[in-house]
């Protein structure tokens, strides 16, 4: 076998294994990635599926901005590396517990609604389970 033939069979042979571990990597990130999550619409109607979606539902109906839209991320420790809010920005878990002193969960959440003037608006909140109860950590914006 000539040198060229050699040296074109192993670099056909180098890339099948890079795109190979490639796909089997990727394969192995389980879940779809961030921006894939889909939205749920929050009205009147909408049975919650946690105490945050319960908290989110409840803060709109006495803020009036029924229905929103919510694309809720959970525990994601990725997601929570590409939130830049007012008070953290790019927060690891530790950090969170530092600064929350009786942090038990946390959550990420995109929202989407109307204002009163009909202009879209879209905010991701930073949820924490501190002290008993659900509140905001932080409102900002997911960095891709």
């Amino acid at each position: 076998m000539s040198r060229t033939i050699r040296s074109l069979l192993l670099s056909v042979f180098s890339l099948a294994v890079i795109l190979g571990g490639y796909y089997l990597i990727r394969s192995m990130g389980g879940g779809r990635p961030a921006e894939e999550k889909t939205w749920t619409v929050v009205d009147e109607a909408y049975v919650p599926r946690g105490a945050v979606e319960e908290f989110i539902k409840a803060d709109a109906e006495r803020q009036g901005v029924l229905p929103v839209q919510i694309r809720n991320y959970g525990r994601d420790a990725k997601v929570l590396g590409r939130f830049r809010g007012k008070q953290f920005a790019r927060p690891t878990e530790n950090v969170l517990s530092m600064f929350f002193k009786g942090l038990d969960d946390w959550t990420v959440v995109d929202i989407r609604y109307k204002t009163e003037s009909e202009r879209e608006a879209q905010r991701t909140i930073l949820y924490v389970f501190d002290g008993g109860q659900w509140k905001v950590g932080d409102t900002g914006t997911l960095q891709k």
